[in-house]
């Protein structure tokens, strides 16, 4: 658990706040990237803003609606259709009666104050890195529900390999993600990186923002200790980064069968440069200075420790700790040339959803936070938006869980499905070519020359077709 003194700061912190501010509070949560205000922000309309377009007017008339006033925006492919059809028929998404939830700042304070109460029983596990660092992996091994279903019939449960946000603190809906997934026949691991939630920081050292090897030495041990299991992986905002860069970078050669991202920030430089409406801003930064400052005297012969805990901006404290090092001091751009989540995002190979909202208040206005043209052109990437949900929130009424996470459990299994099928449907082609070459042997030598592009899909049968 994080140290009681994080939550208890942020709890009154945001009383405070939403007590004195509620007025702007809706003003603030259509700040967009780059600071630039939407027009008729701030007016007597806001609350129809949403319903009629307003940020989201590029998307109104793109792609699918869905139940629930969601669309799902992507290109167009066979994989698609399939994704397209489940959420269709997907409970989660249909609309439910209004409640005091669904204010976006409601939705993300609750989400990220609230304390987490009772969550799952886990068991932790830490890797040693090659620099001999260590991360965590926390197994969720209960409680276990009687009617546990299984995701796949006749194979071993999938394995859910589960991302925090950035900062390190483990949410109630990261918690709730997990016990979900349990129920439903995953076995979840959360992955902490150095010096995260009781991680110990055993070199002076912590994970720049978008640097995927850590995970990779954590994915590659799961894979060994569940080799046969598919692995689906889940990230939460600003966790999203590091996920994103994984896929990148390991291309067709990662391990994940598919993976989604809850609030997900895209656009990270831009992100940290134009800040947060400053209750979030605020808070974020004091949880992980926080966080740090048992690591204190660890860290004072690689970074500057005064200069770190008198930041007063996300994009100060962020580059203070990775790019003003004492050893190794690289430039701003350089530190985004290495660790922008969308660096090597054409390497992807791996179907990844992104849920978003519209009234995020952290990320800002879809028109804006989000790279439309990702999902228009990249055929493994998919857009759910929805016009409510806050920042990590698409909370629901007690005791539902958010339905977020039902939508990628949901999710998973379509994919599931898919694989099976064109699994099914390419070995039915080969058993019937082979039936036909065997009673047409005689007739081969009169046939003309195959072209050797006629070939490649075998040659590369490692690239399942999404997109055929």
């Amino acid at each position: 658990m994080q140290p009681w003194g994080a939550a208890l700061a942020l709890l009154l912190a945001a009383l405070a706040l939403l007590g004195l501010l509620a007025p702007s509070l809706r003003r603030l949560g259509r700040r967009a990237v780059g600071a630039r205000t939407l027009l008729g922000a701030g007016g007597p309309d806001d609350d129809e803003e949403v319903d009629s377009g307003g940020p989201a007017d590029q998307f109104s008339n793109e792609r699918e609606p869905l139940p629930g006033g969601c669309r799902l925006i992507c290109k167009p492919s066979a994989l698609a259709q399939c994704l397209l059809r489940a959420l269709r028929r997907s409970a989660a998404l249909e609309p439910g009666p209004r409640s005091w939830l669904s204010g976006p700042h409601l939705q993300t304070l609750c989400h990220f104050v609230l304390p987490v109460g009772p969550g799952p029983e886990l068991a932790r596990e830490y890797l040693q890195l090659p620099d001999d660092g260590l991360v965590a992996l926390d197994w969720v091994v209960g409680p276990c529900a009687r009617g546990r279903r299984v995701t796949n019939a006749g194979s071993l449960p999938a394995v859910l390999l589960v991302i925090p946000n950035a900062w390190g603190r483990l949410t109630r809906n990261v918690l709730g993600l997990c016990l979900l997934a349990l129920e439903r026949g995953y076995y979840p691991v959360i992955f902490h990186r150095r010096g995260h939630h009781g991680c110990p920081l055993v070199s002076p050292r912590l994970q720049p923002f978008g640097d995927p090897s850590d995970l990779k030495e954590a994915v590659t041990y799961i894979r060994f200790r569940h080799p046969a299991a598919p692995l689906f992986a889940v990230s939460e905002g600003s966790g999203s980064g590091l996920l994103l860069s994984y896929l990148g970078e390991c291309g067709s050669s990662s391990y994940v069968t598919g993976a989604a991202c809850i609030s997900p920030v895209l656009r990270c430089r831009e992100w940290f440069e134009a800040g947060l409406p400053w209750p979030y801003e605020r808070g974020f930064l004091l949880h992980q200075k926080i966080a740090l400052s048992r690591y204190a005297t660890a860290l004072e012969d690689t970074v500057d420790i005064r200069k770190l805990f008198r930041s007063c901006s996300l994009r100060e404290f962020e580059e203070t700790l990775f790019c003003h090092t004492k050893n190794f001091p690289i430039s701003w751009d350089t530190y985004w040339d290495h660790n922008d989540p969308l660096r090597d995002v054409d390497e992807a190979a791996v179907p990844v959803l992104c849920i978003c909202s519209t009234d995020d208040p952290v990320c800002g206005p879809p028109d804006l936070f989000l790279p439309t043209e990702l999902f228009h052109n990249n055929p493994y990437f998919f857009l759910l938006l929805s016009r409510y949900g806050g920042h990590c929130g698409f909370l629901r009424h007690e005791p539902l869980p958010a339905w977020s996470h039902e939508v990628i459990l949901e999710y998973f299994r379509a994919l599931t499905d898919f694989f099976r099928t064109e699994e099914r449907l390419k070995g039915l082609s080969r058993h019937r070519a082979s039936l036909l070459g065997g009673r047409r042997r005689w007739g081969t030598l009169q046939k003309r020359e195959v072209s050797p592009s006629a070939n490649l899909e075998e040659i590369f049968s490692w690239k399942r077709s999404y997109t055929r």
